[in-house]
């Protein structure tokens, strides 16, 4: 049975094993499995992105733009709700198609107008973070406390468990579900691999690679939206910088994930279990007494093992000819 199992993601279980163990040996609270789930409120967020971050890098593109998308649409969700009195869930759903609509608009400039995805995706950050912040302040809230006041039912939607296990759990798990069916079951999720591996040899197979390149930027959109909505429920208000600290997390989490940053290799399963190990690793850390800024040092530590790593034979070529030339 682990023959069936990528080897890389049974390096990613190792490591996640010996995590809880070694945080455990530090702090006993760590092995608390109450704890343990609850501490999926911190990172949900970014693992929902970074499950379609993953189909965006497989077609050999990115996206940075995620984190801005998810103040946007936290903004959207309150300016539409609590000032303009919008049924909650509606509210909602538009703030989602609103992160949509910005995925839509990276993907169209960058499969069709053919400029660079970090250059897009670079921009896009600026201008949804602006709009976020314009928005606020048609709201008449200051940008600081952002906009509050919504009903239990929204905050619960985030803060609430089903028999004994939080929604957060239960949300990660449904994403990774759709995540995985979408890219490993399906025909278009085959079409995201070919077009990652020579997007010119899969348009004379008669694959439209610019609309599979669009509609990977819209699922990351949408997915950026619901991280939005997520993180409102959660924290019980609006505001613009929500998601502000999210992207090197999610590039790490698709990276140490397996995923090939150049594109055509990759999988879900391997940026769900790296979504939790850099979620525990921060728990832990922080468990553990270490200072919150110190955390980030150690998840850039993780991007840039993963990225050399992930180089493959060209990395492990480089580092031969290094030690022949020491010696």
């Amino acid at each position: 049975m682990l023959k069936k199992i990528p080897k890389w993601n049974l390096v990613l279980l190792t490591t996640l094993l010996a995590e809880i163990m070694i945080f455990g040996l530090i702090n006993p609270r760590f092995w608390n499995i109450k704890i343990l789930l609850y501490s999926f409120n911190d990172f949900v967020g970014i693992a929902i992105i970074a499950f379609f971050v993953t189909f965006v890098i497989i077609t050999g593109g990115i996206d940075i733009s995620g984190g801005s998308i998810i103040g946007l649409t936290s903004v959207v969700t309150g300016l539409l709700s609590q000032v303009y009195g919008m049924n909650m869930w509606g509210a909602a759903l538009l703030a989602v198609l609103a992160g949509g609509l910005c995925g839509l608009l990276n993907g169209v400039l960058i499969a069709y107008a053919r400029v660079q995805a970090m250059v897009i995706t670079l921009g896009g950050m600026l201008l949804y973070s602006g709009i976020a912040l314009v928005l606020v302040g048609m709201s008449g809230a200051s940008t600081y406390e952002g906009i509050s006041g919504f009903s239990q039912g929204f905050i619960n939607l985030a803060n609430g468990e089903l028999w004994g296990v939080p929604h957060s759990v239960i949300i990660f798990v449904v994403m990774l579900l759709i995540a995985y069916v979408l890219l490993h079951w399906t025909r278009y999720g085959r079409y995201i691999y070919l077009t990652g591996i020579n997007q010119n040899s899969a348009e004379y197979s008669g694959i439209n690679t610019r609309k599979i390149i669009t509609s990977t930027y819209v699922l990351s959109g949408l997915s950026a939206g619901i991280a939005g909505i997520i993180l409102t429920s959660y924290l019980g208000s609006s505001r613009a910088d929500f998601g502000a600290e999210y992207l090197m997390p999610i590039l790490t989490a698709v990276v140490l994930g397996g995923t090939l940053i150049t594109g055509g290799k990759g999988g879900v399963v391997g940026t769900a279990l790296a979504s939790i190990i850099i979620g525990f690793l921060k728990l832990g850390l922080q468990m553990g007494g270490v200072q919150t800024q110190y955390i980030g040092l150690a998840t850039g530590m993780l991007l840039i093992i993963s990225v050399a790593f992930m180089g493959g034979q060209k990395f492990k070529l480089n580092v031969r000819r290094l030690l022949n030339l020491e010696r």
